[in-house]
């Protein structure tokens, strides 16, 4: 017999899908929805069904044909569940059918999403589950939120989605990022910012995905702002040696005001005011020199140009040159306790030691081990990860020994290379290792002593690989619970280090500095003292990868060339306030006495001011500053300086040291408007 709420959410669906008012009805996606539902699907919203799953080698072949695409999606997904304080939310990444290829969630929490049908290989597109976050983004082909008696069937009503579709550079559907949570108390407008993170991770995914797919072609990267060159709104064309488009993504399309039928197989020239072979003069390997471009209808922009430049480059107006990047070590390693570890595992690695490293989530496990592949005698062949935590037991063995054509229902017709011989004469990082299943230590232990892979129904295989294990567990305890084999562990245990966590590193400055540098990719992005005391100051419980995706959400925002301190989230300004006495360090421009100076009653001021108080007048008023005080301050100080100014807003900038957008958003903040 039918519950009564499931009763009672049926006949709503029917009744909206029909034009009448109610609950999913103010949301004309959510009505197309029901209504394909009903007319098209005939589904019926109060049946309860058991979600349809892929069979182990269908599922196996679909993550096999998005291999590039996971591996893309692995770090942003990672990075997502962690930005939205990992609890009570699931991400996932599913194929262009809706089928569920990947899903990152807390462990204790992979069943409660699992009973709420969010399976490995589930299907969920909107002819077989109805309305939800996955499918009807698929068809809406838009990022979308369906949140909880918006879905149309009852059974999944407990559920909030929001997805966003990612598109390959020929605009073709490819995957769809989802974050799902099963926790009755989410509201609708909490999940505008959960929805904004999911949009920006697509993008993410969507650039990484076009940047590596045409590595081998010229690459045409272009914005109206030169500081946008290089992040995720930027344009994106691909073209051939003969100049033609091959690929254009929506960025690219948006700012030349054209649709993809129009871009491609013509000539770049006919889009941009310059030849054909003015164009290949400017490429550069890494393209990282930003220079002046106009359109055919007159527009500016500017653009850098990755390729084999023909001839050699023009040179650039001072003005528009951007540092070119140059080559950087892998990671950061100027704490000198790190360094000399490094030193060691290098050398240990070389007489074909294998290595453990332990250490806190997000500490950069991953990245210390391709650094030390990178530094030996291997650099040029294979480095292989696979997170033995993030694939489900019932994957792990195909991806790591792979499987012979045939041996299996739904098996790939030729087969598939495992993890281990992919990795054949370079490395394989076994990354969580703690995290692998007893049955599969048995094998990987028969293959570190044999060397030799046997795939699932096929014949032994000779393979010449060199192991680096990595986990944030230890392994001595679970070898003591009977969870981890203790031959293994010392098989494995060639050189064990501990990476540090970010709070004890002795170079976490330098870190920071380092880790800014590679998100701005070449851009002249600063942190303002104040901004930069606050981030160091911080914590950092996700070690280097929270920091990482700090910084990349703040460059991805600056509208300057300056991160301030209001820029960071309030978890950063809150613990900033609350460090020295509840002020940030603060530093500026020095301003002459029509500026700050002679603000009467101004407590030490924000980031892009500073004043000339004595010694004394400055301590004096340091003991009355409060939140309060300091917005007063900054007010006043900008009233003064913009009179001194005769409201010249350039000239108010320049003199303040800020830019035109920042005194715009502090005029905005202070509710300050000239009144003639």
């Amino acid at each position: 017999m039918q519950s009564n709420p499931f009763s009672r959410h049926a006949q709503q669906v029917h009744t909206v899908a029909h034009g009448g008012a109610g609950e999913g009805g103010s949301d004309p996606s959510i009505a197309r929805s029901w209504l394909r539902c009903l007319e098209d699907y005939h589904l019926d919203p109060a049946v309860i069904e058991a979600p349809l799953v892929l069979e182990h080698g269908r599922l196996l072949e679909s993550r096999e044909r998005l291999h590039q695409v996971l591996q893309i999606a692995d770090h942003e997904m990672n990075s997502l569940h962690q930005q939205l304080s990992g609890a009570g939310h699931a991400v996932l990444l599913t194929d262009a059918r809706g089928v569920i290829l990947n899903c990152v969630s807390a462990p204790a929490e992979r069943r409660s999403f699992e009973r709420a049908g969010l399976w490995l290989g589930a299907d969920w597109s909107e002819a077989r589950e109805g309305t939800n976050g996955i499918g009807t983004c698929l068809v809406e082909r838009q990022a979308l939120t369906i949140h909880q008696n918006e879905h149309f069937r009852g059974r999944h009503t407990g559920l909030t989605c929001s997805a966003s579709p990612v598109f390959d550079p020929h605009g073709e559907l490819l995957a769809v990022l989802d974050v799902s949570s099963a926790r009755p108390d989410v509201s609708r407008q909490s999940q505008f910012h959960t929805m904004a993170l999911v949009n920006l991770s697509a993008k993410m995914i969507e650039s990484c995905y076009f940047l590596r797919h045409f590595e081998q072609q010229w690459l045409l990267r272009f914005h109206l702002q030169a500081e946008s060159v290089g992040l995720f709104s930027e344009g994106l064309l691909a073209f051939d040696g003969d100049g033609r488009i091959c690929a254009a993504n929506q960025s690219a399309l948006n700012l030349l005001g054209t649709v993809r039928g129009g871009v491609l197989g013509k000539p770049m020239q006919r889009f941009f005011a310059c030849s054909h072979d003015e164009l290949f003069n400017r490429a550069m390997p890494a393209g990282s020199t930003v220079w002046p471009l106009h359109t055919r209808d007159g527009r500016q922009v500017f653009a850098s140009l990755r390729g084999q430049a023909r001839t050699p480059v023009w040179s650039v107006p001072t003005a528009y040159r951007q540092p070119v990047r140059e080559v950087e070590p892998a990671i950061c390693l100027l704490d000198p306790a790190l360094q000399n570890d490094f030193r060691r595992c290098v050398r240990v690695f070389e007489r074909d030691v294998p290595l453990l490293l332990r250490g806190e989530t997000g500490c950069g496990k991953e990245a210390f081990a391709q650094a030390v592949h990178q530094a030996s005698e291997r650099r040029g062949k294979p480095f292989v990860a696979i997170n033995c935590a993030s694939i489900p037991e019932s994957l792990i063995e195909s991806e790591l020994f792979g499987y012979r054509g045939g041996s299996f229902t739904g098996a790939r017709k030729e087969g598939m290379r495992g993890k281990l011989l992919q990795a054949d004469g370079g490395t394989l990082l076994l990354d969580e290792i703690g995290d692998m299943p007893l049955a599969l230590q048995t094998r990987l232990l028969r293959v570190l002593e044999e060397r030799q892979v046997v795939p699932i129904g096929g014949e032994p295989q000779a393979v010449d690989v060199r192991i680096v294990s990595a986990t944030h567990r230890d392994l001595l305890e679970r070898v003591a619970q009977g969870s981890f084999r203790e031959d293994l562990y010392y098989r494995l245990n060639g050189l064990e280090v501990a990476l540090p966590a970010v709070r004890d590193r002795s170079d976490k400055a330098q870190l920071l500095d380092f880790l800014l540098r590679q998100e701005a990719q070449g851009h002249r992005v600063e942190l303002e003292p104040s901004a930069r005391q606050a981030l160091l100051d911080f914590t950092w419980p996700g070690n280097v990868r929270q920091m990482r995706n700090v910084l990349r959400t703040l460059v991805a925002l600056c509208d300057s060339t300056f991160i301030e301190l209001c820029d960071l989230p309030a978890t950063f300004r809150s613990n900033a306030a609350s460090v020295g006495a509840g002020l940030p360090r603060e530093a500026g421009n020095a301003v002459d006495g029509t500026g700050l100076a002679g603000v009467r009653g101004a407590s030490p001021l924000p980031h892009g001011f500073s004043n000339s108080l004595g010694d004394h007048e400055q301590n004096s008023l340091s003991h009355k500053s409060t939140p309060v005080r300091l917005e007063t301050a900054e007010c006043e100080a900008l009233l003064s300086v913009l009179e001194a100014k005769h409201w010249h807003l350039t000239r108010v900038a320049e003199h303040l040291g800020i830019s035109r957008n920042t005194l715009y958003r502090k005029l905005r903040k202070h509710g300050i408007t000239r009144v003639d």
